[in-house]
């Protein structure tokens, strides 16, 4: 006698789902050569760096900034950019930074630099540029127009010119000089040409404002003063005569 095994028939794949499985494949092997390719693309002479562009350095020096990224001489387009970026972040004056791949020798480097707030003055004559926390910047000081202070406190003078600076610029672009008023209530006076404008050490954005606004008010009309005074809630004193004295 002979006996016949039959095997179970597999099921048919149906056309949609081998599609899926090509593309699904397909997408893999993409993945794969995706993920293998800058190590292999990066030996290649072809891909070295030879050009690096640098887009939003002002007041840093390009050439502090190249020197920030530590390039080898052997460096390639398709090494890790979050590397470079983690190295420009590291350097007085930047904010923040990114590296982008310009295939097929450059690079190119977007910064995004602290806001300088103002000068500060040491005793020698010397001038440091300072940012909103008073930390010194190793910017080039050619180009900047900022007030002149005495000293770098966050919490008193400079940190009223950074808010002036961050709610009306119009108004921070007019403030020739700043200082403390008075060493109790932290009042801080700031020198606009020939007016002067006093100011509480905690003044918010809507003082800044209605300083402001008084002040081109009084520019419109044709209105002479000498002095805002905004220390006091809800209300601008407008004095033809500088009134306070500091202490």
């Amino acid at each position: 006698m002979k006996w016949r095994l039959r095997l179970p028939r597999l099921p048919k794949v149906p056309r949609a789902s081998r599609r899926v499985l090509w593309w699904g494949g397909g997408l893999l092997a993409v993945m794969v050569l995706w993920s293998v390719a800058p190590a292999v693309l990066r030996r290649l002479a072809f891909f070295r760096v030879r050009q690096v562009e640098l887009v939003g350095v002002r007041h840093l020096d390009p050439e502090a900034v190249i020197a920030a990224l530590r390039l080898s001489p052997a460096a390639s387009v398709f090494d890790d950019t979050e590397i470079l970026g983690d190295r420009l972040r590291g350097l007085n004056g930047v904010a923040d930074a990114r590296v982008v791949r310009r295939p097929p020798a450059a690079l190119k480097v977007i910064v995004r630099e602290v806001e300088p707030v103002a000068l500060v003055a040491s005793a020698r004559g010397a001038l440091t540029v300072v940012d909103a926390e008073g930390n010194p910047l190793t910017f080039e000081r050619a180009g900047l127009d900022l007030p002149l202070v005495q000293s770098a406190d966050s919490g008193g003078v400079v940190g009223v010119l950074a808010r002036i600076q961050a709610f009306d610029p119009a108004l921070f672009q007019v403030v020739d000089a700043a200082r403390r008023l008075n060493r109790e209530r932290g009042d801080v006076l700031l020198e606009c040409g020939p007016h002067r404008v006093l100011l509480a050490h905690d003044a918010g954005p809507e003082v800044v404002q209605a300083v402001a606004l008084v002040a081109r008010d009084l520019a419109a009309k044709a209105r002479p003063y000498a002095e805002l005074d905004a220390r006091y809630a809800g209300q601008i004193v407008v004095r033809r005569r500088s009134g306070a004295r500091s202490a």
